[in-house]
């Protein structure tokens, strides 16, 4: 005997919301669905028809992509929670993908391996990064070779060996300027530093130049090869710029999913770190941030933007829930991992802020 589920079951079934049900039931997309009252009865050996709303998104081969660097306040453990925040399944098509300030890219490589948006947008306003992003993207065949030949010269090296190596190619670097005849050339130096300096910080001086030491790594991989071809191949449907967030405006729409992840606003006088560049990120630079999400607001796209919560150390600090009181305002646990004290690294809320 044939016996039926209600679309609730239903949507719970699918991992599919229940709304998304009754609109397939109504396209006669579900064999044998019925309405019986005012509710729409399924049966229950249905199969989830395949939604072309929904399919868009799912890459068919799914390779996954790992960021070919290490960066401070990287949302690798935050990546769960910020895929929650993309539309249920069926629900809106958004066929565009833009993060204005991509840093290490955590969750772009995981949106890139996972989602088959039809446009991506990356930004950021460390030069030195992008030029690797446009190298992996333009000429990865030679930074490849050059990485390799770092990664043979590197290893084999006793302790003062390396530290000579490393600082003949920290100086190098700074001294060198970045121009389409240097570009591979500083990609490749660039991302061997950031292996191999301590805790992969980028920091910069007044003047503009990379000033970590060298790290502690025994056998750190300068070169891997397999990932970056993958994010070569990744890449060649990728918009890649060079400057401020705000040029993303052009880019866009109402079927963009925007992330917005900027330096975060120190929880402490001391734990404040922003020099990816010699500019500051402070409090005047958060409200401006504030009106381009609510200007990009206007545009329709999904946005969301993460950020410190004040309230880790000063329960009466409202500073970004008065910023943000017109979006939603959710506050996840992650785990602090800026602090050369590895006791004072813990668990503390980060903020996942919405439209």
């Amino acid at each position: 005997m044939l016996s039926f589920i209600s679309a609730k079951e239903a949507a719970e079934k699918w991992d599919i919301s229940q709304r998304r049900v009754a609109v397939l039931c109504s396209e006669n997309r579900i064999n044998g669905a019925m309405m019986v009252g005012n509710m729409w009865i399924i049966p229950s050996n249905a199969t989830k028809p395949i939604d072309k709303r929904t399919i868009r998104y799912e890459k068919q081969k799914n390779i996954v992509l790992k960021p070919f660097v290490k960066w401070v306040g990287g949302k690798g453990q935050l990546v769960d929670q910020l895929e929650k925040m993309f539309p249920a399944n069926g629900e809106r098509v958004l066929t565009k993908y833009a993060e204005p300030m991509v840093g290490g890219g955590a969750l772009f490589f995981n949106v890139l391996s996972k989602y088959d948006f039809d446009e991506f947008y990356i930004g950021d306003i460390n030069p030195e990064l992008i030029n690797a992003y446009q190298v992996i993207k333009n000429d990865v065949d030679n930074l490849i070779s050059k990485l390799n030949e770092m990664q043979i010269t590197f290893l084999p090296m006793d302790e003062n060996g390396r530290k000579y190596y490393y600082y003949s190619i920290r100086e190098r670097f700074n001294n060198t300027g970045l121009s389409n005849e240097t570009a591979t050339e500083k990609a490749s130096q660039f991302i061997f530093l950031n292996k191999t300096c301590f805790n992969g910080l980028y920091r910069v001086n007044r003047k503009g130049q990379f000033n970590v030491p060298m790290g502690a790594y025994k056998n750190p991989t300068i070169c891997d090869e397999e990932n970056l071809l993958n994010i070569h191949d990744a890449l060649q449907n990728v918009t890649i710029v060079c400057g401020d967030y705000s040029l993303s405006k052009s880019f866009i729409d109402n079927e963009t999913f925007v992330y917005l992840d900027p330096p975060y606003r120190p929880i402490s006088e001391t734990s404040g770190f922003t020099a990816y560049n010699t500019d500051t990120f402070d409090d005047n630079e958060q409200r401006r941030l504030a009106q381009f999400i609510d200007e990009i607001n206007k545009s329709g796209a999904k946005i969301v933007l993460s950020n410190s919560d004040p309230k880790n150390i000063n329960e009466e600090d409202n500073f970004f829930d008065d910023l943000y009181k017109d979006y939603t305002i959710n506050r996840v646990e992650a785990t602090r991992m800026i602090n050369s004290n590895a006791e004072k690294r813990g668990k503390i809320n980060e903020l996942l802020i919405h439209n």
